[in-house]
């Protein structure tokens, strides 16, 4: 069975006014079967100032993505399990079903929009939890800027009833060789009513990284 990964390590340092380390680490492997793309993926994100952890974020996702036939279209389900310190959240568990399309996929570039319905469990550090139904959009555009070059941005909405969640991934890699590149990217999760425990309604995160891909 064909199959593809990728594990990511990264590490930023600021010093002077501000004094803070991002270290961060992902994984992800999809496999091949005919109509089936199955893909896991592991996130760890840790961000620290001078004194304290700021940031301590844990992310385990499954997707599985079921092709119709030789058209564009496309079937999808992802489960995604998250633990963010400071969020206000213990955990969260999302499940979200839907239908996809990629308008385009050419050796310079390619775009997929998705939809569909989703369930969300929110467990808070206050003690409590809470289910909720959602409506899911997201766009994914890659394009090669180079011959050595390539530019990623992801988007996604999760809307709740009283709750919109927004995440944002942009990226530019620069391949070394055939396995390896070096990447810098900027990550943002966005909350519109967090609960009120949580530090701030949006998180970012810049990283610069290497990329080893087989």
């Amino acid at each position: 069975m064909p199959f593809s990964g990728a594990i990511e390590l990264g590490y930023t340092a600021l010093s002077g006014n501000t004094n803070t380390e991002t270290l961060l680490g992902k994984g992800r492997i999809t496999w091949y079967d005919q109509a089936w793309t199955h893909t896991t993926r592991a996130e760890v994100k840790n961000v620290k100032d001078s004194e304290n952890t700021t940031a301590e974020q844990y992310l385990f996702s499954q997707r599985e993505r079921y092709s119709l036939g030789d058209s564009p279209n496309y079937l999808f389900g992802l489960a995604r399990y998250e633990k963010e310190r400071f969020s206000g959240y213990d955990n969260q568990f999302t499940t979200i079903i839907g239908y996809g399309r990629q308008i385009f996929d050419t050796d310079l570039q390619a775009l997929s929009l998705e939809a569909g319905p989703g369930y969300r469990f929110d467990d808070y550090e206050s003690g409590g939890s809470r289910h909720m139904l959602l409506g899911y959009l997201a766009a994914d555009y890659s394009i090669s800027i180079s011959d050595t070059a390539s530019l990623i941005q992801q988007f996604s909405v999760e809307g709740a009833e009283d709750n919109v969640t927004l995440r944002s991934y942009s990226a530019i890699s620069v391949a070394i060789n055939s396995s390896l590149s070096l990447r810098v990217s900027h990550d943002i999760k966005s909350n519109s009513n967090p609960p009120r425990e949580a530090d701030a309604h949006t998180d970012r995160t810049t990283a610069a990284s290497v990329v080893y891909n087989f």
